[in-house]
């Protein structure tokens, strides 16, 4: 076995220097009352199909903000601002709406009210819609209105096998992650009306969880029945792949009890399989590859290997202008790299297992003193877990400094040290602080005081014209594509949605 400091010596300036990220990040759009807005995807925002840097995820009402890919984190959020500037100008004048600056939802009227993003009358557009109309079937819609920002990560060299490994140690020692930068520990009663939970009730219309770090990852999250049956291993392509094969496949009864159109001829869902398409298999953490136009990603993975790693455990951070810091996305490359540089042994259904129980375990009481996890058979502290990670990132941030120049790294694993010894300094702490002092216990009041001073820092930013003309130029050219793309549609939907489902497009 190779020690980490043989292979962090080995590790050159070009490469750490070569790291790229980009950031993805969804929210809602809120009305000043905090509760959900119900108005289409604003027209000069562009089209939710073909726009690069603003689109929506699942919801009409929730917008999804892109950066291109950086070489460093300061560039990253640069981008990520300024988009985030283009969006609240928008949005201001437009009406009085704003972004919700928590992965908990705002408040949430009855389920079919939830409109489903929308993306035109092309096959592809429609496919999208049609897509998450299954996922409001299977999983309801409250659920999929939860927001969260993903960090796209890659580092020159590495293989799809040293990415898989990657992977299996990321999924180990996520919990550090989750506990020092999650952020949702309380919820809307709107959130779990008529649903089985284990939240206390901390006020009216919030529930929380004393100790909880980021519920959004918990039992309340992204979790379903159907896909906890999937034991999906990641020790190498060929595995996943068939793992996810199988899952995209294979009918399951419930969801060929809904069907694919109903009786009026409207679509339920792409598919009644397991998955209707790849992005439904939720996780922390996914391999990913750029995809040709029409082609399934799991093809692409299989065809050309992974190209990077999607981190999607992260919390929004409504203390922070744009849901994430500078130090936090330092803190997550460093701790990539620790994953991508220890040894890391095969997964096993019995550690899957194990490791769903911490995320859960994590989630719901993350601060509670003397919480145990479980690591290779045995209990242990996650404190003490999560300090030894973060001693064994130091020499990695060392290594990050001397390559790029200065100490931000360093000061990035110092901070995480001090706020895993300092349980009150973490954002899921701080969040129920703030809440108690200033607003008697109020989910809604809390984030849509944040939500309405996030907006107003925004606003009053610099943005030169020059800066507002280029995103107006690629707002233009966005409904200009999605226009192409419907003239030169010919074939049926069905004939494309039975042609993109076919086991023959996941490749082999």
């Amino acid at each position: 076995m190779t020690s980490l400091h043989t292979r962090l010596a080995a590790l050159s300036t070009e490469r750490i220097k070569g790291i790229g990220r980009g950031i993805e990040k969804e929210s809602l759009r809120a009305l000043p009352t905090g509760g959900l807005a119900l108005t289409p995807h604003p027209a000069a925002l562009g089209s939710a199909l073909t726009h690069s840097r603003i689109t929506t995820d699942f919801s009409e009402s929730q917008v999804e903000l892109i950066t291109g890919v950086h070489a460093d984190a300061e560039a990253c959020l640069a981008e990520l601002t300024e988009i985030h500037q283009f969006t609240y100008r928008e949005l201001r004048d437009a009406g009085n709406e704003m972004l919700w600056v928590s992965s908990m939802p705002c408040g949430l009227p009855t389920d079919e009210t939830i409109p489903i993003g929308r993306y035109g009358s092309s096959n592809v557009g429609r496919a999208k819609s049609v897509y998450r109309m299954g996922l409001g079937h299977r999983y309801g819609r409250r659920m999929q209105t939860i927001s969260g920002i993903h960090y796209n990560w890659s580092l020159p060299g590495v293989t799809s096998e040293e990415y898989f490994s990657l992977i299996r140690n990321f999924r180990r020692q996520a919990f550090l992650l989750m506990t020092l930068f999650g952020a949702s520990p309380a919820v809307c009663s709107s959130f779990v009306e008529g649903r089985q939970h284990d939240l206390q009730t901390l006020a009216e219309f919030t529930r929380y969880m004393p100790y909880g770090t980021s519920l959004r990852m918990g039992r309340l999250g992204y979790q379903s029945d159907a896909q906890s049956s999937l034991a999906v291993s990641f020790n190498s392509l060929e595995g996943y792949g068939a793992s996810l094969q199988d899952a995209l496949t294979r009918t399951y009864p419930a969801y060929e009890a809904v069907g694919i159109q109903n009786p009026g001829g409207d679509y339920n869902q792409l598919a009644t399989t397991l998955l209707q398409i790849e992005n439904e298999f939720y996780g922390t953490i996914r391999p990913k590859r750029v995809i040709h136009p029409g082609e399934r990603p799991l093809h692409a993975l299989r065809e050309r290997g992974v190209e990077y790693i999607e981190v999607r455990l992260m919390d929004l951070d409504p203390f922070v202008p744009v849901g994430i810091t500078e130090a936090t996305t330092r803190f997550i490359d460093v701790f990539l790299l620790h994953c991508l540089m220890s040894d890391s042994p095969p997964d096993s259904p019995e550690e899957i297992a194990a490791l769903a129980r911490n995320q859960h375990k994590t989630a719901a009481r993350g601060r509670e003193p003397g919480l145990m996890l479980e690591r290779n058979g045995t209990e242990v502290a996650l404190l003490d877990w999560g300090l030894q990670l973060i001693e064994q990132c130091v020499p990695i941030a060392t290594a990050m400094d001397a390559a790029l120049g200065g100490t931000l790294y360093a000061e990035a694993v110092a901070a995480a040290q001090h706020s895993l010894q300092n349980p009150d300094t973490l954002p899921s702490a701080r969040i129920l602080s703030a809440m108690a002092a200033d607003f008697n216990n109020s989910f809604v009041g809390f984030v849509r005081a944040h939500s309405t001073k996030t907006r107003q820092y925004l606003l009053n930013l610099p943005f030169t014209a020059e800066q507002q003309a280029r995103y107006e130029a690629m707002t233009k050219e966005s409904v200009a594509e999605q226009k192409r793309i419907e003239a030169s549609d010919s074939m049926p939907f069905e004939t494309y949605r039975q042609n993109y489902v076919s086991p023959k497009r996941l490749g082999v």
